[in-house]
């Protein structure tokens, strides 16, 4: 199997922490590791040769740094000349696997931004998807349970149960829905057939370049041109451009045939981090917890998360349910549950062009 490692988000609703110049993926969010490099440890069983990392020039230099201590060819980074969404970057790593390896081999999509604390469990999940991807060829999603009404994320309705395979069931897929509103997530988290969207498809690259060409054929063509070019990187530079920037849930994946589709439900401990509530919800155990990295002190304080240097000492008295980041140059204070609107302040930010955006 080789994984495709999708490292090129911007995660602004995480500011201050998360920056223009150096996005979630690449900060310290959960333990002393970055996401990104929990997210390369949690795919080493595919071993380094096998990882392929995709990002844009702006990101090169941090990618090549933390992806270097695990032995991951610079020849294996992809660079988006230009930001086209998920689909054409699917496209162009796929396209660019297919040359250096083949088209035979199977591909797993993974964000370097996500939090998957079932590693083991997701490990398996990928060799099972690999199986069903070489003998089917089908378009393989690992989906994950609704724990509450996330207004955030997109849902999968599944069909019935198709087969067990050591263990792992196997879904119909139905139908994608869009986020919804809380009065529908509600709805769809009182029924076991809706699941949260992770993004994590498992395809044969022969596959999904056949979706292409059919449903993105003007997006198909322009991947041909890099595919015969013998000069890989100027192609890229040519022609990646006319690509259409469409995601590839909207590009591919919602015109495809329900019937090519298949759903692996798992429980995964799995989180998107769109938020600092949603890392919260995921890192404490109850909501008096405090989730804390910071050198503080802290005096009846419940349910908040505080952020900060090691250099400077964070005290709080008599506080509820805040987020408290510090990172030296700016400061976050906020309602825990307003937490999603940090990307508004961030808008300011681009309008005003502050350095610390």
């Amino acid at each position: 199997m080789l994984i495709l490692i999708l490292a090129g988000g911007s995660g602004t609703r995480l500011w201050p922490l998360s920056r223009k110049n150096k996005p979630k993926q690449f900060q310290k969010l959960v333990s002393d590791k970055t996401l990104f490099e929990e997210t390369i440890e949690r795919v080493q069983f595919a071993g380094a040769k096998n990882i392929f990392i995709s990002t844009n020039e702006e990101y090169f230099d941090e990618v090549c740094k933390q992806s270097k201590k695990f032995g991951i060819p610079k020849e294996q980074i992809i660079i988006e000349p230009c930001l086209r969404d998920t689909a054409p970057c699917i496209g162009l790593a796929a396209t660019i696997m297919a040359k250096k390896r083949s088209a035979q081999e199977v591909m797993a999509i993974i964000y370097a931004d996500h939090l998957v604390q079932e590693v083991k469990i997701f490990e398996k999940l990928l060799k099972e998807a690999e199986k069903i991807a070489q003998e089917k060829n089908t378009l393989n999603i690992i989906e994950v349970k609704a724990r509450f009404p996330n207004t955030s994320l997109g849902y999968v309705k599944i069909g019935k149960l198709l087969e067990e395979r050591n263990g792992v069931e196997v879904y119909e897929f139905e139908k994608f829905i869009e986020k919804p509103d809380l009065k529908t997530a509600k709805k769809l988290l009182n029924s076991y057939k809706y699941l949260w969207n992770t993004g994590f498809y498992i395809w044969k690259i022969e596959t999904i370049l056949k979706k292409f060409k059919e449903h993105m054929p003007k997006t198909a063509k322009e991947l041909e041109k890099i595919a015969k070019s013998s000069n890989t990187e100027k192609a890229i530079q040519d022609f990646y451009k006319n690509c259409e920037k469409i995601s590839i849930d909207y590009g591919i994946m919602e015109k495809v045939s329900p019937k090519e589709v298949r759903i692996i439900p798992a429980e995964l401990g799995w989180s998107d981090i769109g938020t600092w509530e949603s890392l919260f919800d995921e890192l404490t155990n109850n909501e008096k917890e405090n989730l804390t990295k910071a050198d503080i002190i802290t005096i009846d304080t419940e349910g908040s998360i505080i952020y900060g240097p090691k250099s400077k000492l964070i005290a709080t008295i008599g506080i509820r349910d805040l987020v408290i980041v510090d990172t030296g140059d700016a400061l976050l204070i906020c309602k825990k549950g307003r937490s999603q609107e940090v990307k508004k302040i961030v808008e300011q930010l681009q309008k005003k062009r502050k350095e610390v955006l």
